[in-house]
Parts: structure tokens; C-alpha cells; sequence
């Protein structure tokens, strides 16, 4: 694989981190602004606007610029928004720093996706994707619990400069590694061209996927510490440890779905869509003791991610002439799953039928995206797409947008 995919990843750890970091930090930061813990969680909310505003906004401005420049610039604002929430004077200024944190997210990894894709063979493009990823996976095993103890420590502002300087390290790696041809890569489409390749049917069904898929996922792990306190009896002091896992099994589930998919991308996605169903129909007994609610921690994250590769390469697949847009938007639909999955759990709490039940909540979620799944698959049936959902090789060349059939 190429070291370029180095850089990317790089990128993507700081992104995760200053992502889930808040959801740590926030009652030093709200301690230290004078505000309640509920009035800092509206940081969280920021952020997450930030992202779904500025996915398909900041890719459709960049469409004729260069990628290897796009990708640079989407950084150096992701470094300014962090620099700006550690020295924000004030709440006020932090939920505008934090709303500028979140622009660059989704345009990033979407564009992201388009340079992993191009630089390596048909046949490994998921791989590339899920390698890409692996930046965002690993910040929940090392990024997170290292900003955490960092704000707790020396606070919250130093956590946010941390990540700031991963920012400044991951321009410098893409300015090293990202290949020179990169800078004069641009889609041909333009903006135009780019917003008119999401009229299409078979991208919005892969963009519902994902807001289904996920939403399944942040069902339950939204409510995961009240699930691992009081029905598994964990201590609070252990959660962090347990959250570790999370990162350890999407870890793995981003790994083993990049490698899955490349060999049968609708398959790889049906079955993890399956797998997180059951997961989180289990949720209830494997929460009854210690060390099953640790296993179900660990399964949640790989189910979930497992999805991650195949979703982002079907979406950009099905907007064939416009593949930045396309991925930064499946972006912001998998932060819609963050916010509108966390709505649903809570609303199942709210019923009263008990502290597991989000999962359940979850577990429809699941099954809803694996009904829009099938319905894309569907779809592609119809338009005489081949069932496999890769791009097919023609006498040794990938074809051209227009020769499959996925408008």
C-alpha cells in the first residue's frame, strides 16, 4: 500500500480525536466556562453541524481545485479550529470554534477517500479506504483516553493544542507523501457536475444506509456507560478502559471490512449489517455479566465498523463523476446517524423500558438499514448493475462512469 495512505491516516487520528475528545473533557470545560454539563454538551451538537454543513458544502466548492491543495487546506482550518477552542475566551467562542473544528471533517475524509482510491489497484480500493480510516479507529484506543487524562491533567485548552499540533503533523506528512500528481487531479465534473450527480436514486439509498446503520450503532453506544454501570456493575473508573475496547473491535471491524470488501463489497456490508443487528439484540443478556458486557463492547465496535469500508466505496461508486462530493456526504449522513441513533436510544430510556433498551432501539435501526440496503440492491438489479457491487475490470482497465451503469 502506498505511504501516501500514511498521511491520510495522520489526518484522520486528529480528526477523531478532537471528534469523541469533548465528550471527556466535558465537565473540566464546564467547570472552567461557569456553565452546566448539559449546556457543554451543545460543544458536541457543534461540532456535528459543523460536520454536515460543511462535508458537501466545502467538497462542491473544492471540486476544481486541486486535491493534493484541498486536502492541505482542509487541515490547516482544522488546526485553526482547534487553536481557536484553546484559547477561546468564552462558551460563545467555543461553540463557533467548535462549529469551525467541524467543516473540514467530512470534506476531508471525502476527498480523502477519492486520493486512497486512486492511488492503488480496482481490486484493493476498499483496503485503501479502511486504511484511511484506521486513523479514526485508533484515536478511540489512544487519541481519546490520552486527550482525556491531558485535560484532566493540565486542561481542557492544552488537550485542544495537542490536537492542533497532530494537525500541523498531518499537513506536513500530506505535503511529503501525497503524491505530485495529486496536485493537478481534479474531478472534470466541476461544481455543477457534482451536484447532479446526487439526483441519483441509488446514491440517496447508500446515503440511507448508512444514517440507518450507524444510527443502530449510536442507539446503544451513546447510553454504553449507564448499560456497563448499572446493569454489567462496572465502577465509573473502569469505563474508560471498556471504551477502549469499542476502539479495539472498529478497529478490527475497519481492517477486516476494507479486506472483505475488495472481494465482495455487498456481501461484506449485508453481513455486517446482520452481525450488528444481532449484537445489539443480545445486548440485554450479554450486559447481565462482567465480562460478557466487555465481549459486547468489543463486538458492537467490529459489527459497526466492519460496514464502514463498503458503505463509503458503494456511495462514492454510485456518484461516479463526482466521488468527493459523494463521500463527503456520506460523511455528514454518518453524523445525522450520530445525532438522530442518540435520539432514538434516548427516547427508548424515556418509555422506561429500561437501561438496555437503546440496543434494542438499535437493533431495529439495524434492520431498517438492512431493508435500504436491499433496496438498493434492488435498484441495481434493475439498472443491470452486477450484484457483486465492485467496479468491473474490462481487458486489464477500470471502466469509465458511464460504463457501469451506476447513474
Amino acid at each position: 500500500m502506498p505511504l501516501a495512505l500514511l498521511a491520510l491516516a495522520v489526518g484522520a487520528f486528529g480528526i477523531g480525536t478532537t471528534e469523541f475528545v469533548m465528550m471527556g473533557l466535558l465537565p473540566e470545560v464546564a467547570d472552567d466556562l461557569d456553565i452546566s454539563i448539559p449546556t457543554a454538551g451543545h460543544l458536541v451538537s457543534a461540532y456535528a453541524l459543523g460536520v454536515v454543513i460543511g462535508a458537501p458544502l466545502l467538497a462542491a466548492v473544492t471540486a476544481r481545485m486541486p486535491r493534493r491543495t484541498v486536502l492541505i487546506g482542509l487541515m490547516a482550518l482544522f488546526v485553526a479550529g482547534n487553536a481557536l477552542s484553546a484559547f477561546a475566551p468564552d462558551y460563545d467562542w467555543l461553540v463557533a470554534a467548535r462549529f469551525l473544528s467541524g467543516l473540514p471533517h467530512g470534506a476531508f475524509f471525502g476527498v480523502g477517500a477519492v486520493v486512497a482510491t486512486s492511488m492503488v489497484a480496482p481490486e484493493r480500493k476498499a483496503r485503501s479506504v479502511s486504511l484511511m480510516f484506521l486513523g479514526l479507529t485508533v484515536a478511540n484506543i489512544a487519541g481519546v483516553p490520552a486527550g482525556t487524562l491531558m485535560g484532566q491533567h493540565l486542561g481542557w485548552r492544552a488537550t485542544f493544542l495537542g490536537v492542533s499540533a497532530i494537525g500541523l503533523a498531518a499537513m506536513a506528512s500530506l505535503a511529503l507523501l501525497i503524491p505530485r500528481a495529486q496536485q493537478s487531479a481534479a474531478p472534470p465534473a466541476g461544481l455543477r457536475g457534482e451536484l447532479a450527480a446526487l439526483r441519483s436514486v441509488p446514491v440517496w439509498l447508500a446515503l440511507g444506509t448508512t444514517v440507518a446503520g450507524f444510527g443502530a450503532l449510536f442507539a446503544a453506544y451513546s447510553y454504553v456507560t449507564p448499560m456497563l454501570t448499572d446493569a454489567a456493575g462496572y465502577a465509573d473508573s473502569s469505563v474508560t478502559l471498556l471504551l477502549a475496547l469499542f476502539g479495539v473491535g472498529a478497529t478490527a471491524g475497519n481492517l477486516l471490512g476494507g479486506r472483505l470488501a475488495d472481494h465482495a463489497m455487498r456481501g461484506t456490508l449485508f453481513a455486517g449489517l446482520i452481525s450488528l443487528a444481532a449484537v445489539l439484540a443480545l445486548f440485554p443478556l450479554l450486559m447481565s455479566t462482567a465480562w460478557t458486557a466487555a465481549l459486547a463492547v468489543a463486538l458492537l465496535g467490529m459489527a459497526a465498523f466492519v460496514t464502514g469500508s463498503p458503505l463509503n466505496l458503494m456511495v462514492m461508486e454510485k456518484a461516479a463523476s463526482a466521488p468527493s462530493l459523494a463521500s463527503s456526504a456520506n460523511q455528514a449522513a454518518f453524523n445525522l446517524a450520530n445525532a438522530g441513533g442518540a435520539w432514538i436510544g434516548g427516547l427508548a430510556l424515556a418509555a422506561g423500558f429500561g437501561v438496555t433498551s437503546p440496543a434494542l432501539a438499535g437493533a431495529l435501526l439495524a434492520v431498517l438499514g438492512l431493508g435500504v440496503a436491499g433496496a438498493a440492491y434492488a435498484v441495481d438489479r434493475r439498472r443491470g448493475v452486477e450484484s457483486s457491487g465492485r467496479e468491473r475490470v474490462v481487458a486489464g482497465r477500470v471502466p469509465r462512469p458511464a460504463e457501469t451503469v451506476q447513474r
